[in-house]
Parts: C-alpha cells; sequence; structure tokens
C-alpha cells in the first residue's frame, strides 16, 4: 500500500507508521494464514484443532471490528528503507515516534513502554529508544511494523557458539522451544539469526521474522521438524505443530565466532508495509 501525504516527508511517514500499525494490529499477513490453515489441516490432536478454530475465530472477530487481535498489542518495532533520494535526519525518527503515538490513540494500542529501571509508564508507547527503529538503504521509502509482544519475546535466545559447533545450530534452537513451553502462545515462528556478532545475530533473527513463512528452505523445515518433534503444540496442550516456521538469516562473523540468536515469535506474526510517496 502507498502512502501518500500533503504535509511533507515527515507528515507522510508519520501518517504511514500509523496506517501500518493498524493493519499490523487488526489483521494476519496471508502467508501467516497459510501457515496456519495447512497446520490446521495436518493436526492429529482433537485438543490442538479446537485451538485452531479459537485462532481463526480471534482473526475473523478482529478484523470485522477493528480490534486489535491480541490484548498485548506489543513494543514498536520498526524498520525504514531508505534510498540515496531522501535525506535522513532525526526528523524520519520523530515522524514515526507520532505514528507511533497516534496509533496508540487512536487504533488503540495498549501502552506497554516503561522505562527499565522505574518502570514509568511513558503513555504512548514511546521513550528513549523507543520506537525501536531500524535503518536499511532500499530502493524506495519504506515504513515497516512489528509490533512485538512480551511473552513471545522474553522467550528469545542468544548463544556463543565455537565454530566447530554449526550441528549444534539446531540443537539450541529445539532447546529454546522446550524451555519457552506453552508461555509464547504457540505455535509460534522461530527467526534465527545466524553469524554477525553478539548483537547482530539478534537483530538477524528478528529481521527472520519479516521473511514469508508459508515457505522455508531443506535447512529451515529440518530445524522446524526437530521443534515440531516435541510435542509442545498449540497453546502448549500437545499437538504436532509446536512451530509455523522457522525462517533463518546469515551474517558473516568473526573466524573464531559462531553467534546463534533465536527470537521467538507468537501465531499472531504481526506485520505490515507501507511505502511512502510525498507530495510535491
Amino acid at each position: 500500500m502507498i502512502e501518500r501525504a500533503a504535509s511533507g516527508l515527515s507528515g507522510a511517514v508519520a501518517s504511514a507508521t500509523y496506517s501500518a500499525f493498524l493493519e499490523a494490529e487488526t489483521s494476519i499477513p496471508a502467508d501467516v494464514r497459510r501457515a496456519l490453515a495447512r497446520a490446521r489441516d495436518r493436526e492429529q490432536s482433537a485438543t490442538a484443532r479446537t485451538q485452531f478454530e479459537n485462532i481463526e475465530e480471534n482473526i475473523r472477530y478482529a478484523e470485522e471490528h477493528g480490534l486489535p487481535i491480541c490484548q498485548d498489542t506489543g513494543v514498536p518495532v520498526v524498520y525504514l528503507t531508505i534510498p540515496p533520494t531522501v535525506p535522513f535526519s532525526r526528523d524520519l525518527f520523530d515522524a514515526v515516534a507520532d505514528g507511533v503515538r497516534r496509533a496508540t490513540r487512536e487504533v488503540p494500542l495498549r501502552p506497554n513502554v516503561v522505562d527499565p529501571l522505574t518502570r514509568e509508564n511513558s503513555g504512548d508507547n514511546t521513550g528513549e529508544g523507543m520506537p525501536a527503529v531500524h535503518v536499511m538503504p532500499g530502493d524506495e521509502l519504506t515504513v515497516t511494523v512489528l509490533p512485538k509482544g512480551a511473552g513471545a519475546e522474553n522467550c528469545s535466545r542468544v548463544r556463543m557458539l565455537l565454530p566447530s559447533e554449526t550441528g549444534e545450530i539446531e540443537r539450541f534452537v529445539a532447546e529454546t522451544a522446550l524451555l519457552a513451553g506453552g508461555r509464547p502462545c504457540p505455535p509460534v515462528v522461530l527467526g534465527v539469526g545466524i553469524g554477525s556478532t553478539f548483537d547482530g545475530a539478534a537483530a538477524l533473527a528478528k529481521e527472520a521474522l519479516l521473511l514469508p513463512i508459508d515457505e522455508m528452505t531443506s535447512f529451515e523445515q529440518e530445524i522446524c521438524d526437530a521443534v515440531n518433534a516435541l510435542g509442545i503444540g498449540p497453546m502448549g496442550l500437545g499437538g504436532d505443530t509446536t512451530a509455523l516456521a522457522v525462517k533463518v538469516k546469515t551474517g558473516a562473523c568473526h573466524t573464531a565466532s559462531l553467534p546463534v540468536a533465536v527470537n521467538v515469535q507468537c501465531w499472531a506474526c504481526r506485520r505490515a508495509t507501507r511505502r511512502v510517496e510525498v507530495a510535491e
């Protein structure tokens, strides 16, 4: 979807941010729907099938009434792609924050953002480091939002493996899902970052959640099968589907290290993108 605004670049970005959050919070992307439907159709457990039916009803109700899919509307994670023709400045970050404030008021979003030590709530989902804005080069100006709930985020992990331990990657991902159990509201989507640095692997893992989940590479499928063999199932009640998908992003790393991160996402893999055009 294209966002146009006559109020200049900042106004367009703020409007696009709001619009993207409205979509992401109240509907589920098509690829996630397909993954849920496939998992439901192959599920053998009657209890698990009931959970998939509840998920589908939840999605329908949210869309029909324009309500958030989950009471935890997450923390605002935003990705900006910026072409060379667009001037990069602090104004873009401020515009994203304005869009988040509007979304908090109008969607509405639950005010989740607090100071990490005092726990004082900002009331509008902004604060030091929030929204979490990630900037990357692109051919056009886009705003992508990834609302991230705490139940799944709290189950995420990073491990610094040795270069000789590539065979441990699958074990680490499956162990992460096992330790999480039913807390992240499975069936989950697991974003896996391999390589880069300690913090870079975590960034790659979160970016992996932006990838389509209705298709996987053989490597991703192998890890997903290992996770599903755990039998945790939808909502932790047992079943064939603990993970809807595993998505992997890799980055070059130091010859002496092998960072691996797993970013856990609940079944509501919420995301939306807006392309921004500024009226002349």
